[in-house]
């Protein structure tokens, strides 16, 4: 066709305003006053300044994932190769978003600001945060601070806005920083807190607001987190009747008692722009808890959309939500600063109540892919990869603190330690420490007493034999039981009669007689088959024949006899225990326990709310000794309604499976009424109730 090259173009190139560049029919880039939009079919899909090269790579790979653009459509658009979109594609997928913000060749171990936090960073100097309490907040070092503000030029009399010209309503804490308590706030205080439940005003959570009016829907909450404009997503709760484990929120008004979202506001303070801020991962792990969720993967048996209900959001976490939030939570490195504040606060509630710690080993059993030492565990009667923890708990079974061994240490290499963080804890009093006999050990018993603690534990080997004249009877109530023992009360010295202790013997009973009895015929019964084996035949003549008939287990017998011997010289000369340091560096792995110290207080503060809650339901309930704590569970398992208010949220739990058992969740429900507990995060004050059971007969179909 002559001319035809000529000939003009049907549709011209689409194009728009100089800073607009097209990836496709529905995406397109803007750019303009050095900040750069993405724009999917009509919606904001990315905000960010242009030099912000973390969150440009992140758009990109946002595009490729959620199939919105091809790779080289966006490397076209983005002015890079295919090949450099792959790679943040595989950076991403490997380690999340930080990697896509780390600089290639920065040395390791090195704090710095991240491109996403610089305007974090300016709204928060033109808030007038000092550069420290900034630096405390982004777990950052204070000279990291200063270089960024110097980079980007920062005076102290810049005013100047970042982000995008959105409405903000006035006085809206959500786009503000929460305010952060000191650590220094969290010590134990000089006089104990008020009574179970009584909150004061301090442990409130700061209260925000929402942006979204709809609950189900919490988009532009979302928007504003992830322009930075947002700390922590506000609780907005909408009815609904048989809300799904709904009635786990009566364990609030115990968990807000045990000062957790105080303490941890102290410890951690903002940890930056999120949607899932602190407060809300605390709540929601404290629930997952409650509800025996003991694992992130456990989230893939629950709907996101009924978890969140409960948070007072649209969606709850989903699994790699979660991890990426537990990683990132454990990578501020506060853990054991958070389990002592924990700690603190439960011995100024106990006061002097806290006269016995028990300290107790629990082997946690290992199934990674990394090579650990090997404990016994006793459960399974066999040794396998794990790790030992020491839990140290109170008078009443609640534990303080816990500290994991490295190497599996035993208790008596753990002692040294535990008696430090005890003696921070409790101060210059006096204490009794109570462990098993896998404490024992003479020689540190009197460092411990010296130190100024009293110790209570079994005997382990050989002693004497007590005469029977010295036992007593003794009886009492115990746990509302009568038992009655018969005791000796006498002193026993140690270390060559420099270390005197006061022993009390228990007089054996029947069945350890009866044992010793066994015991004593089976000795008998060997020792009478060894006298047969090693018989000479010339002074007995008569066992010639019985050795003839038994020649072939003769020679078995002493072929065992022969092996136990080798053995029991090649035991000799080994030593019974291997210090750690004779074993190579590539056999032993010491896995990173700031993530499993997290998981492990919050467990601890969740259990010891369902505790509260049985003691408190105890006076309602005649059988709460036995099914107390099963009681409590049910009701936190059970499905509730939920009627919101302007500054109240109802819960209104299900009938139990029996009425007693509802009577006794009233009475509770009653008493947590009394408590004024508002929900962590806003203004909703709760209130408990329970359904009425429907009476009404029920129609027989014949």
């Amino acid at each position: 066709m002559a001319g035809a090259d000529r000939q003009p173009r049907l549709f011209a190139d689409p194009v728009g305003d100089g800073g607009a560049v097209l990836i496709n029919d529905r995406c397109v880039v803007r750019t303009a006053d050095g900040f750069r939009v993405v724009i999917v079919s009509g919606a904001i899909m990315a905000h960010d300044a242009v030099a912000d090269r973390m969150a440009e790579t992140y758009a990109m790979v946002n595009l490729v994932e959620h199939g919105w653009a091809a790779q080289q459509e966006v490397a076209r658009a983005f002015g890079c190769s295919t090949r450099s979109v792959r790679r943040h594609q595989g950076r991403f997928q490997a380690a999340g978003l930080i990697a896509l913000g780390r600089a290639v060749g920065y040395p390791r171990g090195r704090t710095r600001v991240a491109p996403g936090r610089e305007p974090l960073v300016r709204r928060l100097k033109e808030q007038g945060v000092a550069n420290r309490e900034i630096a405390r907040r982004l777990g950052v070092t204070p000279k990291a601070v200063r270089k960024l503000l110097k980079r980007f030029g920062w005076r102290d009399s810049d005013v100047a806005q970042m982000g995008l010209p959105i409405a903000r309503p006035d006085g809206d804490p959500n786009l503000s920083a929460l305010p952060i308590t000191p650590v220094a706030s969290v010590s134990a205080p000089t006089a104990p807190p008020a009574a179970w439940g009584a909150s004061t005003v301090e442990d409130a959570e700061p209260f925000s607001r929402s942006c979204d009016r709809d609950p189900a829907d919490r988009r532009r909450d979302r928007v504003l987190a992830y322009l930075g404009l947002l700390d922590d997503a506000a609780p907005v709760f909408r009815a609904g009747t048989r809300v799904p484990h709904a009635g786990v929120l009566c364990a609030l008004p115990a968990l807000v008692d045990r000062g957790i979202f105080r303490i941890a506001r102290g410890i951690y303070g903002s940890l930056g722009p999120a949607f899932y801020g602190l407060r809300t991962k605390l709540v929601a792990l404290l629930l997952m808890a409650l509800l025996r969720i003991k694992r992130p993967e456990g989230l893939k048996e629950h709907v996101p959309a009924d978890l969140g209900r409960l948070l007072g959001l649209d969606r709850a976490f989903e699994v790699k939500t979660l991890r990426r939030k537990l990683t990132r939570l454990a990578g501020v490195g506060r853990a054991v600063a958070f389990g002592r504040a924990l700690a603190e606060h439960r011995v100024a509630a106990r006061g002097v109540a806290i006269g016995f710690l028990s300290v107790d080993g629990h082997v946690r059993v290992y199934h990674g892919q990394r090579t650990l030492p090997k404990a016994h565990v006793a459960r399974m009667r066999l040794a396998m990869p794990a790790t030992t923890d020491y839990w140290v708990n109170d008078q009443a079974g609640q534990p303080l603190f816990v500290v994991t061994a490295e190497a599996n240490a035993g208790m008596t290499k753990m002692l040294p330690r535990l008696r430090d963080e005890i003696r921070v804890l409790v101060g210059p009093r006096r204490i009794t420490i109570v462990f098993d006999r896998g404490g024992y050990r003479p020689k540190p018993f009197r460092t411990l007493i010296n130190d100024g603690f009293d110790i209570l534990t079994y005997r382990k080997g050989p002693s004497r034999r007590v005469a029977r004249s010295r036992f007593t009877l003794h009886e009492a109530v115990l746990d509302g039981q009568p038992v009655s023992y018969r005791l000796a009360d006498q002193g026993a010295w140690f270390l060559r009669g420099t270390l005197r202790l006061r022993q009390v013997t228990r007089r054996i009973t029947l069945t350890k007689k009866l044992q010793e009895a066994r015991a004593a015929f089976d000795h008998v019964t060997a020792e009478y088959g060894a006298e047969a084996f090693v018989n000479p035949e010339q002074a007995r003549p008569t066992m010639r024949g019985f050795k003839i008939a038994h020649g072939s287990l003769a020679r078995r017998l002493r072929d065992a006899f022969t092996r136990i011997t080798a053995l029991e010289q090649a035991r000799a000369a080994m030593p019974e225990r291997v210090p750690i340091r004779a074993v190579a560096a590539a056999d032993v792995v010491k896995l990173a326990p700031e993530r499993q110290w997290l998981t492990t207080l919050i467990k601890m503060v969740a259990y010891q709310a369902e505790r509260d809650l049985v003691q408190l339901v105890a006076p309602y309930y005649k059988r709460s000794a036995d099914e107390g704590r099963t009681l409590v569970r049910s009701a936190l398992m059970s499905a509730a309604d939920l009627d919101v208010t302007e500054n109240e949220l109802r819960i209104t739990l299900v009938p139990l499976s029996a009425p007693h058992r509802t009577r006794a969740i009233a009475a509770l429900c009653g008493d947590l009424n009394h408590r004024e507990t508002l929900f962590p995060g806003s203004r909703l004050r709760l209130r408990f109730a329970v359904a009425t059971a429907d009476r009404t007969p029920k129609r027989t179909i014949p």
